[in-house]
């Protein structure tokens, strides 16, 4: 089992930042490729970032490139994502997921969750 707990969401008001953080107990955090998905009201979960087991792999979503940036430290079992620009369309929990098998962008191919922190972006 691993345990992914969220946190440094907020409220904040378009074009400004925020950085979240996903932290990791239990099973080797180093083992797991690391991502970021959302979810808003009446929407479905979709996918934000990765970042594989070295660092090496990201990908992003069309909709956050050149604004979101996600990083991952392993000696801590953490892993970030940084904000900048942010648009109210940005507005959703936020969720980190572990896979043991490599990066994906798909929800349903994810291991574990966090309980997700809330993003909530003004105009």
């Amino acid at each position: 089992q691993v345990q992914l707990v969220e946190s440094g969401g907020g409220l904040v008001q378009a074009g400004g930042s925020l950085s979240l953080s996903c932290t990791a107990s239990g099973r080797t955090f180093s083992n797991y490729a690391m991502g970021w998905f959302r979810q808003a009201p009446g929407k479905e979960r979709e996918f934000v970032a990765v970042i594989s087991i070295s660092g090496s792999t990201i990908y992003y979503a069309d909709s956050v490139k050149g604004r979101f940036t996600i990083s991952r430290d392993n000696a801590k079992s953490a892993v970030y994502l940084r904000m900048n620009s942010l648009k109210p369309e940005d507005t959703a929990v936020y969720y980190c997921a572990a896979r043991r098998l490599g990066v994906t962008v798909l929800a349903h191919q994810c291991d574990y969750w966090g309980q997700g922190t809330q993003v909530t972006v003004s105009s």
